[in-house]
């Protein structure tokens, strides 16, 4: 068998094994390669020709184990949609951990790869269009320079999953910092002995977050982490009008990842209120709620070091209250800052809160598109932006700022560039990508996409048909879970 260079080691099958189960692969009938990150195997210290070949497809189709690898299911459990229940990975295999030429260490799953003992229902396999949809915006997420896990390949299966109707089944390569959850560590407190949610926070902190292993209280530090790595994620969410869709705690990162891309969307007109998943009813996780939800998934984590932080539980209790209570600042503080960035400013001011707030509301007033807004404040193009003909006021407030700080126009021109997308993955584009790829074959417009997609600051000619907004429709964008 051709070795593209797995080099695997297996340190989570080393925790408690009431954390995951041993599972054998599920071969499938006729995988074929339809979608491939070379780079990113090449950032993974893995040959991209070997990896190609029918062996190496072999193996990201779960049919071949590779050297060194140790297949396994983690469990966990989750609040979702604010309910507790026990989970796990009902449709996903790690085939272990790669470490990378510079040392790095990153989990290798295969999403969609059959049945495991977490399976529930329909969970086993997955199709085609949702793992192409994950490849798509995880791939984008990453280019815009926010926290993601990616998308090695994505292999058809040569076989049909059931929903409403039949699909074709296939398997994506996620690639992770890891797959530990807040509903891992919510698992473990649950149903672990006494030793186990130790051993996993201490595997958290070696793993994620070593500078603190030697602090005196190292739960607290850990507690401290997280809370910042998603109070700057979300903020980063909000800054691109990103809506996750099902932030459960199962979904939200230790290591402060954005992960699983079902019911996700990318805000085309600006509304706080904006929500596109079809289970997401009573919009739970909209727009406007995405921090707020984020303080009550961190208060769901540190419920679970609360015997690790204090001896005295009413001690630990207050401990980690007053650190959830930091989320907001800590949220406003990089949102804040992000958006000063987006405005071309460097410095801060008292007011800078009210002028961004003040240019949300005309957004919101004018329904206007939040990525085209900041790219014509850019590039100075006041008339492909509707609200400043008859919003002077805000836009002379806006200038006045600019001049009030040291760096030149230019200079704010360039921030701006550089934190202001050109392209985003706008609902209708990915929408006709993936039903020329499902529905024809055709991954021709799929592939041009991501090339897009690949360097969202360039603001070349190119992108600019990838500007355009969707047709007018009485239909609100509506996405699915399926990931």
């Amino acid at each position: 068998m051709v070795d593209p260079g797995w080099n695997f080691d297996n340190s989570y099958a080393r925790l408690p094994k009431k954390l995951f189960s041993t599972i054998e692969p599920n071969p499938v009938e006729e995988p074929e390669l339809v979608v491939f990150n070379e780079s990113l195997a090449r950032t993974l210290g893995l040959d991209p020709e070997a990896l190609q070949s029918e062996e190496g497809v072999s193996v990201v189709a779960g049919n071949e184990t590779p050297k060194g690898s140790e297949p396994i299911a983690q469990a966990y459990a989750g609040h979702q949609f604010g309910s507790f229940t026990m989970l796990g990975d009902g449709r996903a295999m790690m085939i272990g951990e790669q470490i990378t030429p510079d040392g790095e260490r990153y989990d290798i799953q295969l999403k969609g790869s059959g049945r495991t003992p977490y399976s529930r229902g329909g969970d086993g396999r997955a199709a085609l269009g949702p793992m192409l949809r994950e490849h798509i915006i995880s791939e984008a997420m990453y280019a815009l320079g926010i926290p993601t896990t990616r998308s090695l390949a994505v292999v058809t299966t040569g076989e049909s999953i059931i929903r409403e109707t039949e699909l074709p089944g296939a398997i994506l390569t996620r690639v992770a910092a890891s797959h530990l959850r807040v509903g891992t560590f919510e698992f473990i407190a649950n149903w672990g002995e006494k030793e186990e949610p130790q051993a996993l926070a201490d595997y958290a902190i070696e793993r994620h977050y070593p500078e603190i292993k030697k602090d005196e209280n190292r739960y607290l530090s850990l507690l401290q982490e997280v809370i910042k790595r998603q109070a700057a994620l979300i903020a980063k969410w909000q800054q691109v009008g990103f809506i996750h869709g099902v932030m459960n705690t199962d979904n939200v990162t230790i290591s402060g990842e954005t992960i699983d891309y079902g019911p996700c969307a990318f805000m085309d007109t600006y509304d706080p209120e904006t929500v596109f998943s079809s289970i997401d009813v009573r919009g739970r996780y909209m727009y406007a709620n995405q921090p707020p939800i984020g303080a009550w998934n961190l208060a769901r984590f540190a419920e679970t070091l609360i015997p690790l932080i204090h001896d005295d539980q009413e001690k630990a209790i207050e401990i980690a209250e007053k650190e959830i209570t930091k989320f907001g600042d800590l949220y406003r503080d990089y949102w804040l800052s992000g958006m000063r960035a987006k405005l071309g400013i460097f410095n801060e001011e008292a007011e800078d809160e009210n002028l961004i707030g003040d240019l949300h509301k005309l957004m919101k007033e004018h329904k206007a598109d939040f990525t085209n807004t900041f790219r014509a404040l850019t590039f100075d193009k006041l008339e492909e932006a509707e609200l400043f003909k008859s919003e002077e006021q805000w836009h002379k407030r806006w200038q006045e700022r600019l001049e009030r700080q040291e760096e030149s126009k230019e200079e704010s021109q360039q921030l701006m560039r550089d934190n202001n997308p050109a392209v985003i993955p706008r609902n209708h584009r990915v929408e006709e990508a993936l039903e020329a790829a499902v529905e024809r074959g055709d991954y021709s417009m799929m592939e041009k996409l991501l090339n897009t997609l690949s360097n969202p600051y360039a603001h070349t000619p190119e992108q600019e048909e990838y500007c355009t907004l969707p047709p007018d429709t009485d239909r609100p964008y509506v996405t699915y879970c399926g990931t």
